[in-house]
C-alpha cells in the first residue's frame, strides 16, 4: 500500500521545519496562496484558495502509515482536503491532501499582520527546492500582501524559524518591497 502524501505551499517547503520522507517538487493546479486573518492568533497564515487556471509550485512528501496525528497537529487551523487529481509530481502517485485554513477560524481584522520570520521560512524552502525563479513564483501566486508586515527578525515569534543569510535575507527583503508597492 502507498503512504499518503501532502502537498506543502507554505512553510513546509523548507524541508528543514520537518522530517517527513521522500519529499519532491510538486505542482498543484487550480488553487492560489493567500494571507488569511483567523481568531486563533494575532497573525496572519498562510493558506490556499481554489483558482482556476493557476498553478502553484511546492513539495509533496509522504506521511508514513496514514498517521496524520503530528502533522494534523502541527496545522491545527487547518483543514486538510482532497487535491489527489490536481497534484504532479515525478514520484509514485498516492491520496494527497493540502491544508487550507478552516473556514470555521477565519475572520475579518486588519491587525494580523505577516510575521516576517515566518515569511523567511517560507521564501529559503522556496529557494533551496526551486531557485530564485521560485521565490519569485512564491510572491507572484500569493495574494493578501495588504497585510502589515512585522518585522520579528531579531525575536522571532514564528515556532519554526530559522536563520538567513544575509543574501536570503536581501532577497526576501526586494520581493516584498514589490508587492506590497503593488497592494497599496
Amino acid at each position: 500500500m502507498t503512504d499518503p502524501a501532502f502537498f506543502g505551499y507554505g512553510s513546509l517547503v523548507n524541508l528543514s521545519t520537518h522530517d517527513y520522507d521522500d519529499p519532491r517538487p510538486a505542482s498543484l493546479k487550480d488553487w492560489r496562496r493567500i494571507w488569511r486573518r483567523t481568531t486563533l492568533r494575532k497573525a496572519a497564515y498562510l493558506s490556499v484558495t481554489p483558482a482556476q487556471g493557476e498553478t502553484l509550485q511546492g513539495i509533496v512528501a509522504r506521511v508514513p502509515g496514514a498517521d496524520w496525528s503530528t502533522l494534523d497537529k502541527r496545522e491545527a487551523a487547518y483543514q486538510r482536503q482532497d487535491i489527489s487529481e490536481t497534484v504532479q509530481h515525478a514520484g509514485p502517485m498516492s491520496p494527497t491532501a493540502v491544508y487550507q485554513v478552516s473556514t470555521d477560524h477565519l475572520c475579518e481584522t486588519s491587525d494580523h499582520p505577516i510575521l516576517l520570520s515566518y515569511l523567511d521560512v517560507v521564501v529559503q524552502g522556496y529557494l533551496q527546492i526551486y531557485g530564485a525563479d521560485g521565490v519569485a513564483h512564491f510572491f507572484e501566486t500569493t495574494d493578501g500582501w495588504n497585510a502589515q508586515i512585522l518585522d520579528d527578525r531579531a525575536n522571532p515569534i514564528y515556532p519554526r524559524h530559522q536563520i538567513l543569510t544575509r543574501q536570503e535575507r536581501t532577497l526576501v527583503d526586494q520581493h516584498l518591497a514589490t508587492v506590497m508597492q503593488q497592494a497599496e
